[in-house]
């Protein structure tokens, strides 16, 4: 399914998904971009108290077409059309503050993580600049609508992907992309010899083979990217679920800094966009030949 609107253009009618398939899927890898989703929906656009500008601060703009080369690969991409500020498709279900809801909640709501107290919830409260998003409290039959609108049909299509995965290889490795501000990554032009250009997250060695995120960590590097491991980002609700490396399922977050490749303040692709997208290309294709090596089940030797 290939859903597509014109960028940031308000919707009446939620799209909630692209997902690109291969003609034949030759890679043990799954790619999925839950956070690059432009598609506003008019009535949040009407009950936002801050400007769609502001909004759209929290996209991982553009991750989607950073990894578009994937299908060509033999990979699955999936990308939620849906903005990261309507819904959250790297949050758990329930993962919201109670207190900016309106009416009978659904069922006892995960609230006590800081996610939750930063205002950044499966439905969040603040925009990318700290703000309210809304005027007063939302009905709370929002929450039940939007999880069945966007969070569970994103979430329905990655579990699928990743289980056809392993069921064609024996393993799977989930590649979650996202984008990180350029303020979040020390890059400035008083400190760019300090930038961080890629975080790798694995959960701390929880989620994925630490072979594999070493290779992913070294072919990086030989590109001339400054790379980190875990911090600030090592990973969310996506790598904590997908990630089951004993059970042959493996997921690692990748966060690429904004401004190798777009503009932040005005919010267009740079030139660099499409070598980042090359770069992105071999870089998929350098872990998804690594992972049939490292991560597929190898026959046992005959006695």
């Amino acid at each position: 399914m290939n859903v597509g609107m014109e960028s940031a253009a308000p919707s009446t009618e939620q799209a909630p998904l692209d997902c690109r398939l291969p003609a034949r899927q030759a890679l043990p890898v799954v790619v999925a971009s839950p956070h690059s989703g432009d598609l506003y929906p008019a009535d949040f656009l009407k009950a936002a108290a801050v400007p769609l500008a502001a909004l759209r601060r929290a996209e991982d703009a553009f991750v989607d077409e950073l990894f578009a080369g994937a299908p060509a690969l033999g990979i699955p991409l999936l990308a939620a059309r849906f903005p990261r500020s309507y819904v959250d498709a790297n949050r758990e279900p329930y993962e919201l503050d109670p207190g900016m809801f309106e009416g009978p909640l659904p069922r006892p709501l995960n609230h006590r993580t800081t996610r939750v107290a930063a205002g950044l919830g499966m439905i969040p409260r603040v925009a990318a600049s700290g703000e309210a998003i809304y005027r007063g409290r939302v009905p709370a039959d929002e929450i039940e609508r939007r999880l069945k609108g966007c969070w569970r049909p994103y979430h329905t299509a990655l579990s699928r992907l990743v289980e056809q995965t392993y069921s064609l290889f024996g393993a799977a490795l989930l590649i979650d992309a996202h984008s990180m501000p350029s303020s979040a990554s020390s890059i400035g032009i008083r400190d760019r010899d300090q930038r961080i250009d890629i975080v790798l997250g694995d959960n701390h060695g929880e989620a994925c083979a630490s072979g594999l995120v070493d290779i992913a960590e070294r072919w990086l590097a030989a590109q001339g990217l400054r790379v980190r491991r875990n911090q600030p980002y090592a990973g969310g609700f996506t790598t904590q679920r997908y990630g089951q490396p004993d059970l042959g399922r493996h997921a690692l977050q990748i966060e690429i800094n904004r401004a190798l490749y777009m503009d932040e303040a005005r919010h267009e692709r740079l030139p660099a966009a499409a070598t980042m997208q090359r770069l992105m290309t071999g870089f998929l294709e350098e872990i998804g030949q690594q992972a049939l090596e490292i991560l597929l089940p190898r026959p046992l030797a005959a006695e």
